[in-house]
């Protein structure tokens, strides 16, 4: 009589399938390089002016929209 096996048989694969595709790790790479860029380089940014803020595009939306007068 033989001893049976206390290990089951599981195939052998290639490789682990995570299933995610390509552009998946294309975009975190291309945002880790630009958060990179951004923290290398604090010198440059500055502060926004209130000419600058963001009024300006809510007034432009809401114009083309109809909502302002």
């Amino acid at each position: 009589m033989s001893a049976a096996s206390s290990r089951p048989s599981v195939p052998r694969g290639r490789g682990v399938r995570t299933g995610l595709p390509w552009w998946a790790l294309a975009l975190a790479v291309v945002s880790f390089v630009t958060l990179l860029c951004v923290m290398a380089a604090p010198s440059s940014a500055h502060a926004v002016s209130p000419s600058q803020s963001l009024a300006p595009v809510l007034e432009f939306l809401a114009r083309i929209a109809g909502i302002a007068s």
